[in-house]
């Protein structure tokens, strides 16, 4: 199935250059004058290696199907995490290698598309928007309105991004996955 580079999400199992790659990281970019473009970090999943490979916000990309299983997200130890099918409770895991900057968004009961390819899980697919708790930012402003002003808040899995300045520890917040960006309240 083709889409266009511009739907690419961290996670995603697409076919490049004739082999399977695991995406493990998306950034858009739209430098100045020029044209736009989707910088994406892949990972073989044959060979194992990373790099990281520009494509034109237009470039047909070829997305493979794979089964997709729901699971739930439980835990993590060290650099796996657990994984729970709801269907029939079997439990699968996945190294920090294979989610890449998917164990951002991960808290415990999340639901979630576990993906698998030839009877081996390759990645997992996250839901649209995920709700974090900050769990470390600067005091909040009284007087703060909405505005183009930002701080960094650290939310409790560790991702780190830029709210308004009325958010404070402890609140929970709506964060987009597929951009890493500050959504609004939960």
């Amino acid at each position: 199935m083709a889409i266009p580079a511009t739907q690419l999400r961290p996670g995603m199992v697409i076919k490049h250059n004739n082999d399977l790659h695991a995406v493990f990281s998306v950034e858009h970019r739209t430098p100045g004058n020029l044209r736009a473009f989707i910088q994406a970090k892949l990972r073989n999943l044959r060979t194992g290696a990373m790099y990281e490979h520009r494509f034109r916000s237009a470039d047909a990309i070829d997305k493979v199907t794979v089964d997709e299983v729901d699971m739930e997200y439980l835990y993590n130890d060290g650099d796996s995490y657990y994984f729970m099918n709801t269907e029939n409770y079997e439990q699968t895991y996945l190294g920090k290698d294979v989610l890449g900057e998917a164990v951002d968004y991960l808290i415990p009961n999340l639901q979630i598309k576990v993906e698998f390819f030839d009877g081996k899980a390759v990645g997992i697919e996250l839901p649209q928007t995920v709700d974090l708790t900050v769990v470390e930012t600067e005091p909040g402003l009284k007087s703060a309105t909405a505005s183009s002003v930002t701080k960094p808040a650290k939310t409790e899995t560790g991702l780190v991004v830029q709210v308004p300045p009325f958010i404070n520890e402890g609140e929970k917040i709506r964060v987009d996955t597929s951009e890493g960006a500050y959504l609004s309240r939960a």
